[in-house]
């Protein structure tokens, strides 16, 4: 894959669509993603006030440039398969979502004696920025 071919801007759509999807969905289920912690909206707010301003957008950033990163290795990923569709999108973002992402996070927390719930709920979140950004790259990549 020649890194001049690349078609960025919808690796770029697909990282912004899967953060703006990202931001819904932990702002729908907050109070349930906070529980799934272990933790009361009380202590995160303690936690927040904390924080300086840049540790407090960090995380945002990091999220942002992680699925920059994702899209684009799904991108590298259907180019060599040669499958540039919807379809193939979506349905390669589903082998690299289970097969990589949900274990790792099961496995993390699993470890950490995280709560069930805290890897469903994140789970899903990861699950939908997959399918979001292997869809745009796969309609849209070549």
């Amino acid at each position: 894959m020649s890194f001049s071919n690349v078609n960025y801007l919808s690796i770029l759509v697909a990282a912004v669509a899967a953060w703006i999807f990202g931001g819904i969905y932990y702002s729908t289920l907050s109070r349930q993603w906070v529980a799934a912690q272990g933790k009361t909206a009380e202590n995160c707010k303690v936690e927040m006030a904390g924080k300086s301003a840049p540790a407090k957008v960090a995380p945002f950033i990091v999220v942002f440039v992680s699925e920059f990163i994702i899209a684009w290795m799904l991108y590298g990923i259907l180019f060599h398969l040669n499958m540039y569709t919807l379809r193939g999108g979506v349905i390669t973002a589903l082998f690299c979502w289970f097969g990589f992402v949900l274990t790792t996070i099961a496995t993390n927390n699993a470890f950490q004696s995280r709560r069930v719930s805290l890897t469903v709920l994140d789970g899903i979140a990861w699950l939908g920025a997959f399918v979001i950004m292997g869809a745009i790259v796969g309609w849209w990549g070549h």
